[in-house]
C-alpha cells in the first residue's frame, strides 16, 4: 500500500511550504467554485492537469490509476446535466431526456469544474506530507497546537486501527466464525468488529492523554518543533507559477 503512494522522485513541488500550498490551493478552490465561464474552467483544468502530471513525481501508470475517480466524476456530472438540464434551445428530446444548448455547455462547465477540484486535490495530496502540513500551520499560520496535535494523533493512529482490523478478521477466521449472507451478515460483522475496535480506541486515547500529561504537554506554552518549517524561495516560485497560469487561463478564455 505504501509503495502505491511512493513517488519516483521528489520534485520541487514537494519542497514548497505545505501551509503556503494549502492556502493557495484553497483560494483556487474558491475561484473554481464560483466560476461560471466554460472556457475559463476548461483552461484551468488544462493547467491544473499539467501541474499534476508534470510535477507530482509519480509514474504515468499510478497517475492514470489515481485519475480514474476524476474521469468518472467528470463523466457522471457532465452527462447528468446534459441529459436532464434545463434550456430554451432544444437540440434533441425523448421523454424525460432533453438536450439543449444551455444544458450541454453547463454540463461541460460542471464537468470541468469537477476535474479542476480533482486535479488540485490530487496534486496537493500526492506532494504534501500530512505531518509537515500541520507543523507548518502551527509555525507559519499560528494554528493552536490543540487542534494541530489532535489531527496529527489521529493520522498516526489510523495505520494502527487498520492493523487491528486485520488482526480481528484473522482471529475470527481462525475461530471458524461464519457470517450470514445479506443484510443480516452486515449487522453481524458490525457487531463483531465495532465493539472491540471502539474499546481499543478508547484505551489508546487514554494512554496518549496520560503520556502527554506525563511529558507536561501544555497547549498554551511556547513550543519547539521536531520538524521546523519556514518560507523559502520555492514558495515565491510556486506562487508566481500558479499566478501566471491563472492569468493565462483568464486571458485565453
Amino acid at each position: 500500500m505504501l509503495e502505491l503512494f511512493t513517488p519516483l522522485k521528489e520534485t520541487w513541488l514537494y519542497r514548497v511550504n505545505p501551509a503556503v500550498k494549502f492556502a493557495l490551493f484553497f483560494i483556487l478552490f474558491l475561484i473554481v467554485f464560483f466560476n461560471q465561464s466554460f472556457s475559463f474552467a476548461l483552461n484551468q483544468a488544462v493547467f491544473f492537469g499539467l501541474l499534476l502530471y508534470s510535477f507530482s513525481g509519480y509514474s504515468w501508470k499510478k497517475l492514470l490509476l489515481f485519475s480514474i475517480p476524476i474521469a468518472l466524476s467528470f463523466f457522471s456530472s457532465t452527462i447528468t446535466m446534459v441529459l436532464f438540464g434545463r434550456g430554451d434551445t432544444i437540440w434533441w428530446s425523448w421523454g424525460f431526456i432533453k438536450i439543449s444548448e444551455e444544458s450541454f455547455f453547463f454540463g461541460l462547465l460542471l464537468g470541468f469544474k469537477t476535474m479542476c477540484f480533482g486535479f488540485l486535490s490530487l496534486a496537493f495530496l500526492l506532494t504534501s506530507r500530512p505531518i509537515l502540513l500541520f507543523y507548518a500551520l502551527m509555525q507559519q499560520f499560528k494554528m493552536p497546537p490543540k487542534y494541530a496535535y489532535s489531527f496529527i494523533a489521529s493520522i498516526r493512529l489510523m495505520p494502527v486501527i487498520v492493523d487491528e482490523l486485520q488482526t480481528r478478521s484473522n482471529a475470527l477466521k481462525v475461530r471458524g466464525v461464519l457470517f450470514s449472507k445479506g443484510i443480516k451478515g452486515v449487522f453481524e460483522r458490525l457487531k463483531m468488529f465495532t465493539v472491540p475496535l471502539f474499546a481499543q480506541s478508547i484505551r489508546r486515547a487514554q494512554r496518549v492523554a496520560v503520556a502527554m500529561e506525563a511529558k507536561r504537554f501544555q497547549m498554551s506554552a511556547r513550543r519547539t518543533y521536531f520538524y521546523p518549517t519556514k518560507y523559502s524561495k520555492l514558495d515565491a516560485v510556486f506562487i508566481l507559477v500558479m499566478l501566471a497560469s491563472f492569468i493565462t487561463a483568464y486571458i485565453l478564455s
